[in-house]
């Protein structure tokens, strides 16, 4: 028979969108072991909860917490602790006294900063904190020396401090999309950036790394020292070569270099013979070393938007290849070898230079998808056999060949080229008239197009989105200084804020003509040109206490539909932007 205690060990309230932390559990406070509440609408927690002493699992993600309470220093069974999505924005400094937590689950909240309490949770093993505001982590960060997970992706970290050499048992790092610009070891004068890489060389266990989005021009050569490494993800960065010693890493199943600026892999790369998955498109690679065709594990490949001229025949040996991705190159010709690739299922090939295809293409007897052009209407055309005139060699061949080579379109000189104003609302304007034959003698087509009543603003990017953020809290921090100054003062009169314009607190919201609601609006770069920037009221109510969720609408400056929108924590009430 199943004993009181244990019955009450999980306890999971009914899915109803609670506002509150409903009071029928707390009489289980003695036994409560686990706490599910997550998605609801809950905005605070009641004191009570924290008497709770056998939590050992709290989970509240998906909710409108604002503040994470200090008496959670109460929960000394804390081991893990879930608050993602929530809207908090600092963890109390007394979490420290929270020693046996183990799992930390964070992401998703405006948190710049973690307090050096944090530092102290010696028992951490994994910390996820991606999608906040960090800009910079404690200096004694490496006092957490059990992490094995840890994630900070979607942030805004340029440096990392030099005390990480210390997490020798991280197996998975995630740093994506931050703003990291080299990987070396040591601090540059000037910028003080941390490069990260050579610290890695040290973690023994790490198996996956993830640094893509960033601004890495260089990997140190140390990385070699995580021998342990299967996942290297180094995507959109502006590597401009890899270093040498990344043909060391014998566990490595997975590379990705893709959007970067390489020029060529290392012959070093043949000693990845684990390797199953290589993706170095969208760099400017002009040849493969022969080296690569000792990768015998290859299943994957995507070398695809480079310019690639030939293929080294040792490609032949990836026996296991079921994907090539060789499009958007310069390709000629194919090596006869790459025949004996007989479990290959898909390869796309358009947009190269191909007269014909080898023969012993006939042997891919598992192909499924043979993309020989973009504009191709089936997965596989039928091929015909012919004499090649100029080798005399039997050769593949249909209607599709000699490839065309297409015209690109046309690439502007610089970014302030790249989108014109008011040339894209006149063509606008002109495609806005619709005229029938019928109506030839209405004289309505002489009357310009009537102005709708719409308003356009500018889209605003996730980055520029969390500056608004940022800029709109401290802006509120300063109305509420303002206001508790006005009310110490007997003589100061109220002030009204009825509007806070994005242009009166610095901010400048910018937008690319581009929705994809609109196919037919232009694509622009990213650039200042390329934007267009208007005044944003945001909308606040004289007063600050009431519960109620003011907005500001964001709309598409090429079309009429409104952006998603995203609610943000100011000043004790909600807006929505």
């Amino acid at each position: 028979m199943m004993s009181k205690r244990s019955l009450f060990v999980r306890l999971v309230p009914c899915r109803c969108f609670l506002e509150t932390v409903p009071k029928e559990i707390f009489n289980f406070e003695k036994t409560l072991q686990e706490l599910y509440l997550d998605a609801n609408q809950i905005e605070e927690l009641p004191k009570q909860l924290f008497n709770c002493q056998l939590l050992n699992r709290l989970s509240m993600p998906d909710n409108d917490l604002t503040v994470l309470p200090a008496a959670i220093a109460n929960l000394i069974n804390l081991r893990e602790l879930d608050v993602s999505k929530n809207s908090i924005q600092d963890f109390p400094e007394n979490i420290k006294n929270c020693k046996g937590l183990a799992i930390v689950e964070a992401s998703v909240n405006p948190i710049s900063k973690l307090p050096e309490g944090f530092t102290q949770l010696l028992s951490l093993t994994q910390l996820y904190l991606n999608d906040a505001f960090l800009e910079f982590l404690p200096a004694s960060f490496g006092r957490l020396t059990k992490l094995q997970i840890l994630e900070l992706r979607e942030n805004q970290l340029k440096m990392l401090p030099k005390s990480m050499q210390k997490l020798t048992q991280l197996e998975r790092l995630d740093l994506g999309s931050n703003e990291f610009t080299e990987v070396v070891s040591v601090f540059q004068s000037g910028d003080f950036l941390f490069y990260f890489v050579q610290m890695l060389g040290t973690l023994k266990q790490l198996v996956y790394l993830d640094v893509s989005k960033n601004n890495l021009e260089m990997v140190d050569e140390q990385i070699c020292g995580c021998e342990n490494l299967q996942d290297l993800l180094l995507s959109n960065n502006a590597l401009t070569q890899l270093p040498g010693s990344i043909g060391t890493l014998k566990k490595l199943t997975a590379l990705k270099v893709d959007e970067n600026q390489l020029m060529y892999l290392p012959d070093s790369i043949g000693g990845l013979t684990c390797i199953d998955e290589l993706d170095c498109s969208f760099n400017e690679i002009e040849a493969l070393p022969a080296t690569i065709g000792q990768c015998v594990n290859m299943r994957t490949f995507a070398a695809d938007h480079n310019f690639l001229a030939q293929l080294p025949p040792e490609m032949g040996n990836w026996k296991r290849a079921t994907v090539l991705f060789l499009h958007s190159n310069k390709l000629e010709s194919l090596p006869e070898e790459m025949g004996d690739m007989q479990k290959l299922k898909v390869i796309n090939l358009s947009n190269n230079k191909l007269k014909n295809l080898p023969y012993s293409f006939t042997k891919l007897t598992e192909l499924t998808a043979m993309w020989l052009s973009e504009n191709q209407s089936k997965p596989l055309i039928p091929l015909q056999k012919e004499e090649d005139p100029e080798t005399q060699k039997t050769v593949l061949t249909n209607y599709m060949f000699p490839q065309q080579i297409r015209i690109e379109e046309y690439i502007p000189n610089s970014d302030s080229e790249s989108f014109n104003p008011t040339l894209w609302e006149e063509q606008r304007k002109h495609r806005a008239q619709v005229a029938f034959e019928c109506d030839e003698d209405k004289d309505e087509r002489e009357t310009p197009p009537r102005e709708g009543n719409l308003k356009r603003y500018p889209t605003p990017y996730p980055d520029e989105l969390k500056n608004m953020v940022k800029t709109a809290q401290s802006v509120a921090h300063r109305i509420k200084e303002d206001e508790s100054s006005d009310e110490s003062s007997k003589e100061a009169k109220p002030v009204e804020r009825n509007h806070i314009g994005v242009q009166d607190v610095g901010v400048k919201v910018m937008s690319a003509d581009v929705c994809a609601q609109n196919p037919s609006a232009p694509e622009a770069k990213d650039t200042s040109e390329s934007y267009s920037s208007q005044k944003i009221p945001l909308k606040s109510s004289e007063d600050s206490m009431m519960n109620h969720e003011d907005t500001l609408e964001v709309q598409c400056s090429s079309c009429s539909y409104f952006t998603p929108s995203v609610f943000v924590l100011i000043s004790g009430k909600k807006m929505r932007i």
